[in-house]
């Protein structure tokens, strides 16, 4: 198991996590075959969104000897009301909700206390002049919660949050058929029957999205990674291929921020399927070549970060260097950040010798020379 570093918050977190949703449907035994083989694999991070009292139980008991080796992500707003779930902001419920949540995982702090489920611009707006928000900073003043993180699917409520400074993490929904969708209030138009067939690239609010959270230092946990599992059929792809869950767990691995993605599992089976991406070859973890050759190309001229242009004879990591490009184009001026972690590379695009090899490999038909050139220009 690979760990990287979520953000700000400085936590090493597994690529793979625990996405413990589908637990609600199992009895403690099957819980615990779950965790177990997720503990063995060395994943160590889980996000438990579910209000419903017995799933939140049997995860606290399954834990209760080794709690220390889990980052949990435990959301706030998310309460159990006469027997069902409902998200809310009413401090009341809240308080008990989030009690209750501390309670029944036997613990006394939650690591990555979430801002639950906010997709709307007006909703998040009235949260940072609340009770609510009150709440959320009196926990992490007392150490209840370590980090405040945020969850939502909408990258113009994300994007707000990041850049006001409120959360240190974010948990989005990322994967190659949300990134072409236009932002939504309503998370049902995602899994929508058909794509609209004028879909072409990348939203621009997700791709700003991205960057501004490795600007920022704003680690991303990755949920709906499999889109509900459309992506696995080719009648259900917006793209008419299917993908495989490592392309997709790959796909968002390479976005900008990324730092763990939440899968869900109904079996041991399934973590040691997904965990199978650590030990994958180049070969099947390739989403690009897929996306390239689907009869919906949507991502033309494009990087996508997939590391196709390698190898480079001249030694440059294009694929970094293109994201830092593309972080530095954000603003007016490079941020010193940016400008310190290009020049810290081995090799940056100065070394670019125009060959072209890189872009006979690119599947997205990018003109990597030129964007060496202007690179070098930039950062000069």
């Amino acid at each position: 198991m690979q760990y990287r570093k979520l953000g700000k918050t400085g936590l090493m977190v597994s690529e793979i996590g625990l996405g413990a949703e589908w637990l609600e449907r199992m009895d403690l035994e099957g819980c615990r075959a779950i965790i177990r083989t997720c503990e063995e694999q060395g994943i160590n991070i889980l996000d438990c969104w579910m209000s419903e009292p017995k799933v939140r139980s049997m995860i606290g008991e399954c834990i209760r000897d080794s709690r220390d080796r889990w980052h949990i992500q435990g959301h706030i707003g998310s309460t159990w009301q006469d027997g069902q779930y409902v998200r809310s902001r009413d401090i009341a419920q809240v308080k008990e909700a989030f009690e209750d949540l501390l309670a029944r995982l036997q613990t006394d702090y939650i690591d990555l206390g979430m801002i639950h489920y906010v997709d709307s611009e007006k909703e998040w707006e009235e949260i940072l002049n609340s009770p609510f928000l009150e709440y959320v900073h009196d926990l992490k003043e007392k150490g209840v919660i370590r980090h405040v993180g945020l969850s939502s699917h909408n990258p113009k409520v994300a994007k707000k949050a990041v850049l006001s400074g409120e959360i240190e993490m974010l948990l989005f929904s990322v994967n190659p058929a949300f990134d072409l969708m236009p932002p939504t209030e309503n998370i049902d138009d995602y899994f929508v029957e058909e794509y609209n067939a004028a879909l072409a690239g990348m939203d621009p609010e997700r791709a700003e999205l991205y960057k501004l959270c490795e600007q920022y230092e704003v680690g991303m946990t990755v949920m709906k990674g499999f889109a509900g599992g459309r992506l696995f059929q080719e009648k259900t792809s917006p793209f008419g291929v299917a993908l495989t869950p490592v392309q997709c767990i790959h796909y968002a691995l390479t976005r900008p921020g990324v730092a763990s993605i939440m899968a869900g599992f109904s079996e041991p089976e399934h973590v040691l399927e997904a965990v199978s991406y650590e030990t994958a070859s180049e070969e099947e973890k390739d989403y690009a070549s897929v996306l390239a050759s689907a009869p919906h190309h949507a991502y033309s001229r494009k990087c996508m970060y997939c590391n196709h242009c390698k190898p480079c004879p001249a030694g440059i990591d294009i694929a970094m260097v293109n994201k830092l490009y593309d972080l530095a184009t954000m603003q007016e001026t490079v941020p010193a950040s940016v400008r310190a972690h290009y020049m810290a590379l081995e090799k940056n695009a100065s070394d670019c010798i125009a060959c072209g090899g890189c872009e006979t490999r690119c599947p997205f038909g990018v003109g990597i020379v030129e964007r060496m050139k202007k690179a070098k220009e930039l950062f000069a």
